[in-house]
């Protein structure tokens, strides 16, 4: 299975490159869905990594993906700037699901 990259920008793609991956730099909602069709139509790629800067632009389309399809996992990845989530994004997480004070 191979990895595709849907990025909002060049620095991270490029990243991406040196590392044997393929993907696309977009900006538009219109370029998110055609990169994410081409993604689709073809069955090797296992693994779809999207920027999470992107992904938060774009959520509606972000969650039909999760929600409709199991291949490829989508992997959202922090670009060069960093996280956008809060240091203890974990425990916050695991405190909404299961209802523990950690």
């Amino acid at each position: 299975m191979k990895m595709f990259l849907i990025s909002d920008n060049v620095d991270t793609l490029t990243g991406m490159r040196l590392g044997g991956v393929e993907g696309l730099v977009v900006h538009e909602r219109q370029e998110l869905k055609e990169a994410l069709n081409q993604v689709l139509q073809d069955p090797s790629y296992g693994i779809l990594l999207m920027t999470e800067k992107l992904s938060g632009q774009f959520p509606d389309v972000v969650e039909d993906l999760r929600f409709h399809r199991s291949l490829p996992l989508l992997v959202e990845i922090p670009d060069r700037h960093g996280t956008g989530r809060k240091p203890d994004f974990i425990t916050d997480y695991v405190r909404e699901a299961i209802g523990i004070q950690l």
